[in-house]
């Protein structure tokens, strides 16, 4: 399986206090994106002035071109993933390209172990707290609400070297996946814990699974809060 991993980082500063829904402060502006396909070095997307520096947000016509790759590597046979790329990035690539029908056909198409996860667990799992599961020396060369606040004050190659990781990491926890068949994960109580996935499934197949037991949650989520935007 020839892998295709993707991530976005925003261009909207907020403050997100602990446990605390990001959605309260949607909808948000892509800043730059990355793409990786597996053996290669990431390709990162932003839009720029006349001048070559990075615009604050992406653009229509260049989150109309990542569509469109992305949508182009899956007819050639690239497993495309993300980790929450269901609930975020799609979703945000989306209203910055204006095209909600193209980046849905792409979200169904893909498959987003985060998103596969919830369906089993009920409750979603953090990109960091996996690589932790897996043993893995990778980690976020920043926190995530710092990228933003770098982008706006132009450290553009902090951001670039932070969404690059990030993809990164996707990938590599995407192959450990595959080959363990299971997601290892470390709670916030520092207990490491695994699921088995013997088999990663698309968003799409992933839609018509039941909801996994949710009684003893105070406030579950709901699929909605990651599929709400998608088009027929």
């Amino acid at each position: 399986m020839r892998l295709l991993s993707f991530d976005i980082e925003i261009s909207n500063v907020f403050e997100l206090r602990p446990g605390e829904d990001i959605n309260k402060y949607a909808p948000f502006d892509v800043a730059v994106a990355a793409t990786q396909v597996d053996g290669e070095e990431p390709r990162l997307w932003h839009s720029a002035g006349p001048d070559g520096t990075p615009l604050a947000s992406m653009d229509r016509p260049r989150a109309g071109e990542l569509l469109e790759y992305l949508e182009r590597m899956q007819r050639e046979g690239c497993a495309v993933c993300a980790w929450n790329g269901l609930g975020f990035d799609l979703q945000w690539i989306a209203r910055a390209a204006g095209d909600a029908a193209a980046a849905s056909r792409v979200a169904r198409a893909m498959y987003d172990p985060m998103f596969q996860f919830f369906k089993l667990k009920g409750f979603p799992v953090g990109l960091e707290a996996v690589a932790t599961g897996f043993s893995m020396a990778a980690r976020k060369s920043m926190a995530s609400e710092e990228a933003p606040r770098a982008w706006r004050a132009g450290q553009f190659d902090r951001v670039f070297e932070y969404v690059a990781g990030d993809v990164r990491m996707t990938g590599e926890i995407v192959q450990h996946i595959v080959q363990r068949g299971q997601i290892a994960w470390v709670t916030q109580r520092g207990q490491r814990k695994t699921v088995l996935l013997p088999k990663l499934r698309t968003v799409e197949d992933c839609l018509g699974d039941p909801m996994p037991d949710q009684s003893w949650m105070t406030h579950p989520m709901r699929q909605e809060t990651f599929a709400s935007w998608l088009t027929a």
